[in-house]
């Protein structure tokens, strides 16, 4: 990857767990696509109208891995990309995203991707999705993802995501709708630190019969930071969901957390649960106990919690 300096490799690393891609990839740095590979079972398109990619996955394929990770390491630099998967029937595949911030100067540096998941009959997808921001600058670092599923019959997607650090505001945004047979998971992991701010919004509209959704967000809030988690899950047919909400909170941080679900058919299941509180100090005691230090009994605690 010639066009890629030890910067930007760390910042892959750290985002993707890999610096060097197989299969197919589309690795965007900067507001611009810098290197790309396709295979025979997925063609990565260049969009005309928007900057972004469309992303073809033919039907059948099986275990394929996707990689399109977002790096920015200029300041004041303000990245916005539409990109679409449009996933085969019967196809299941891996995909890896994710953005990686380095900031060095004054000026805010922002990214904003907004995807869209087409999946059709009995598609299948794992969808990985790590944010992270590092740099000795004073600029921010800003990550505003938008996710958008639509699950069409007996289809599945799994969605991972996770801030890492380093990011000092984000607005994190899924919406699915689910036809009959589908299943949306989505799994959550936030930590923020001294002044942070992040707000995660999940909004799911169960329309097919059998159709479900089980989301779980855990995060850590210290110091100055704050946290909103706000959901909305409608019951259109026969169907279930759960939402579930944990957070551990120190220092003298905020968390809130926004619960909403609306049946509109009897045979709606719809659960919500929300837990925020502090590290329970039998936890701490029990560690300490084993010779750690309180700061060291903490971070194994949260450790765990996030893991």
């Amino acid at each position: 990857m010639s066009n890629l300096n030890n910067t930007d490799k760390e910042l892959l690393q750290n985002i993707t767990d890999t610096s060097e891609f197989n299969g197919a990839y589309n690795i965007r740095k900067n507001g611009e696509g810098v290197e790309r590979n396709i295979t025979n079972n997925v063609n990565i398109v260049t969009k005309q109208d928007v900057s972004g990619i469309d992303i073809y996955v033919k039907e059948n394929t099986k275990f394929e891995y996707v990689h399109i990770p977002v790096i920015i390491t200029e300041s004041g630099i303000n990245d916005i990309v539409y990109n679409d998967f449009h996933i085969g029937k019967n196809a299941n595949v891996y995909i890896v995203a994710g953005c990686g911030i380095h900031n060095d100067h004054h000026r805010d540096s922002q990214h904003d991707g907004i995807h869209r998941f087409f999946l059709e009959e009995g598609a299948k997808v794992k969808y990985i999705e790590k944010h992270y921001g590092e740099g000795n600058g004073t600029g921010k670092r800003i990550l505003n993802p938008v996710t958008e599923v639509y699950l069409k019959k007996g289809s599945i997607l799994e969605m991972e995501t996770c801030q890492i650090k380093g990011v000092d505001s984000t607005v994190r945004t899924t919406r699915g709708v689910l036809e009959e047979d589908t299943n949306l998971v989505v799994s959550e992991k936030i930590m923020t630190h001294g002044i942070q701010t992040a707000k995660t919004i999940f909004e799911v509209e169960l329309n097919g019969e059998n159709s479900s959704t089980h989301v779980i967000s855990r995060s850590v809030a210290t110091e100055h930071s704050k946290q909103e988690f706000k959901s909305k899950v409608t019951g259109n047919n026969k169907c279930f969901g759960h939402v579930e909400c944990d957070a551990i909170i120190k220092d003298i941080a905020k968390v809130v957390a926004i619960p909403e679900i609306i049946a509109n058919n009897i045979d709606a299941n719809l659960i919500h649960e929300a837990a925020i509180g502090k590290i329970a100090g039998e936890q701490l005691i029990k560690l300490m106990s084993l010779g750690l230090t309180e700061k060291e009994a903490e971070e194994e605690i949260i450790k765990g919690f996030l893991k």
